[in-house]
């Protein structure tokens, strides 16, 4: 559970960045955004909020009521050689970033590197700024890392789209018929002045975050909670440098968890 947990700590706080900044025009639900607590209450208590959001980024994403997947359409020859362009043209571009001194100086910022994870999110918020307006292959949102003895050995990239996007726009960037974007949804979060009330736990289940109990505005209210139907932007995750074409555009984050996060 803590390589998970920290997995989805980093992805969360990775697409909140992103998110922030793609929003401009929407971004009120944003203020006072808080994380479960990291260190004001006993460790094992913490580490069960924290895993409660990595729960919601691993295993298997399905449409689902805090899950909004994009259809999965029938690909088409176009579709295919578009997404080999798209992948021709990351792996290029990305090739540099191998440095990962040389992402750094670029912009690309880790998310709690200091904490154990499957795969680390470098993200730029200069370039999530511009994939609000123009999606560019060759420059993706947030870069992907594992962590190896001597640094840092990058898998893959995130791109992201505003959450405002239409079908017909995610398509335009990333066939559908070969990939499927993710959006969080029906989120219910504890006050932002009560962090710890993450941990809670009702039937053996969180009941706030992104795998919570609670689904519903009507619901959320009930708790004291802050409800959004719609948390953060789209999503998609590559990993270009897979040999197994499902794994490249696959529902996952690098073998870790299928499809996937922030």
């Amino acid at each position: 559970m803590p390589s998970r947990l920290s997995a989805a700590i980093a992805i969360l706080g990775a697409v909140i960045s992103t998110a922030s900044a793609q929003d401009s025009h929407d971004h009120s639900g944003m203020a006072g955004m808080s994380m479960p607590p990291a260190s004001t209450a006993p460790s094992d208590r913490a580490s069960e909020a924290r895993g409660a959001i990595e729960e919601s980024m691993s295993g298997s994403l399905i449409a689902a009521p805090h899950m909004t997947m994009t259809p999965h359409l029938h690909a088409s020859a176009a579709d295919s050689t578009r997404a080999q362009g798209i992948l021709d043209t990351l792996r290029g571009s990305i090739e540099k970033y191998r440095d990962v001194n040389v992402a750094l100086a670029e912009g690309y910022k880790p998310f709690l590197p200091k904490v154990p994870q499957k795969v680390y999110h470098f993200t730029s918020t200069a370039r999530a700024i511009a994939a609000a307006f123009h999606f560019d292959p060759a420059k993706p949102s947030s870069l992907l890392y594992k962590k190896t003895a001597t640094g840092y050995e990058l898998v893959g990239a995130m791109y992201t789209a505003p959450k405002r996007a239409s079908l017909d726009e995610l398509n335009a960037r990333v066939p559908l018929g070969i990939a499927q974007w993710h959006l969080h949804t029906n989120i219910c979060l504890p006050p932002a002045s009560q962090k710890e009330r993450w941990l809670e736990r009702r039937d053996g289940k969180p009941v706030f975050g992104p795998i919570g109990s609670v689904t519903t505005a009507t619901d959320c209210e009930a708790e004291g909670g802050r409800f959004f139907a719609t948390l953060f932007g789209w999503m998609v995750h590559v990993n270009p440098y897979e040999t197994d074409p499902a794994m490249v555009w696959g529902t996952h984050e690098h073998g870790e968890h299928e499809m996937e996060m922030h």
